[in-house]
């Protein structure tokens, strides 16, 4: 037997375990975005002030995802795996302390620092679980493309879920209790992760410098462009104008009709996340990856986001001639976000898969966490054009910003070699 061969079964260990503790965090890290956008909007927060409270936690995933790189190769990946779930716990309990008594600025400032700290954690997470692929999947017969698209896609499944855990928690035990529940969850669940993680993760080389975060690769530059104005397509409309836009049809203003708008909003958010990370997980078969070369997968990559252009712009036209809201333009939008969403998947399992076989092995978390920083920055530029869009224009002008945002990641595609 092989040193390679004897080493997979603690690969595969390994694998599980990263992606059973990357599964638990996003269960919280959705929940806790729906409870959050929930919560302060019955309370009277407006749109801008909703993209306020998570235009920190996309900052700072920004700002971490740039120096999680460099953390991981110096002090390894576990290190960053862990620290992303402790910081997590820490936020939740934080964020537990809000008084109801404070002012409106000063509750949106003390939300908007939890949930930076959230974003670190987040991106922690992330990265360590994306970079742990790279190292653990086997050589050849597309298994590096199955492992990250069956990593992506569940993470997105379990996500879902806890959009739809969110809404319900905030119906069903209000806030705060909401709040302590999860970090008590997440607390057991990373004692048991630490506890049962096998040996196979790199421990991290003293020799790591900073300015290797940077890559010298204009494959991996554009493509962390690409990921850019992908990622901020979806989040223009997806983290405050839709939810909004469902809250306005389908509340009446009563207790009983708030809650059952907060399940029937979480409901959509959870299907569409659950729905995105089935397709992002079917997305090698669907392209038939195992028997095509890296070049024609690029390729597919253009194409594929060019057909995402289309549907927000689409979208927005209905969005316009319907002047409000209206029972025939809510179907539309329902399925066209659906179309959307798979759509969406495709592409993103399509770059995730392309980031980790553009990268070299000894610079897997750097070239990850660059790229990673790239999507965060889509998600806060989309995050604050969500609120901002939706206050001039209203649903239409939300969804053509998206439009034009998908347009920008397919014309940088297009220049991927």
């Amino acid at each position: 037997m092989t040193d390679r061969a004897a080493q997979k079964p603690d690969g595969m260990a390994a694998y599980v375990a990263v992606t059973a503790a990357y599964w638990a965090f996003m269960l919280s890290d959705g929940a806790l975005r729906m409870l959050v956008l929930l919560h302060f909007h019955t309370i009277g927060f407006s749109p801008i002030q909703l993209a306020w409270l998570f235009l920190l936690y996309e900052f700072m995933g920004m700002v971490t995802n740039l120096s999680a790189g460099w953390i991981a190769a110096r002090f390894g990946l576990t290190s960053t795996l862990y620290a992303g779930l402790g910081i997590q716990i820490a936020a939740l309990l934080m964020l537990a302390q809000l008084d109801p008594g404070w002012s409106v600025w000063g509750s949106v400032a003390f939300v908007m620092v939890v949930q930076g700290a959230s974003g670190v954690a987040k991106d922690l997470a992330k990265m360590s679980s994306k970079s742990a692929v790279k190292l653990l999947a086997p050589d050849g017969d597309g298994a590096l493309f199955r492992w990250v698209a069956v990593l992506t896609g569940s993470k997105n499944a379990v996500k879902g879920f806890g959009f739809l855990l969110g809404a319900a928690l905030l119906a069903a035990f209000g806030f705060t209790p909401s709040i302590y529940a999860m970090a008590v969850v997440l607390a057991v669940i990373l004692g048991a992760v630490a506890l049962f993680m096998p040996a196979g993760l790199p421990r991290g080389k003293k020799s790591a410098k900073f300015k290797d975060v940077f890559s010298k690769d204009a494959r991996i530059n554009r493509l962390s462009a690409a990921r850019m104005f992908l990622f901020g397509a979806r989040d223009v409309w997806f983290v405050v104008g839709i939810p909004i836009y469902f809250y306005a049809v389908l509340s009446d203003g009563s207790h009983a009709g708030n809650r059952a708008a907060f399940f029937q909003i979480g409901t959509f958010m959870a299907l569409w996340i659950i729905a995105y990370g089935a397709v992002q997980a079917w997305a090698p078969k669907l392209l038939g990856a195992k028997d095509k070369p890296l070049s024609r997968i690029v390729g597919q990559a253009a194409t594929w986001v060019g057909l995402l252009t289309l549907i927000p712009f689409a979208l927005a036209l209905a969005a316009l001639v319907a002047g409000g809201p209206a029972g025939w333009l809510t179907v539309t939008l329902v399925a066209g976000l659906m179309v959307f969403g798979f759509v969406f998947a495709v592409n993103s399992s399509v770059h995730s898969y392309l980031i980790l076989a553009f990268t070299q092995a000894e610079r897997v978390t750097m070239d990850v966490g660059f790229y990673y920083m790239s999507n965060a920055a889509g998600r806060l530029l989309g995050t604050l054009l969500s609120g901002l869009s939706y206050q001039l224009g209203g649903l239409p002008l939300c969804l053509a910003t998206a439009g034009a945002m998908a347009g920008l990641s397919f014309l940088i595609v297009r220049r991927l070699d």
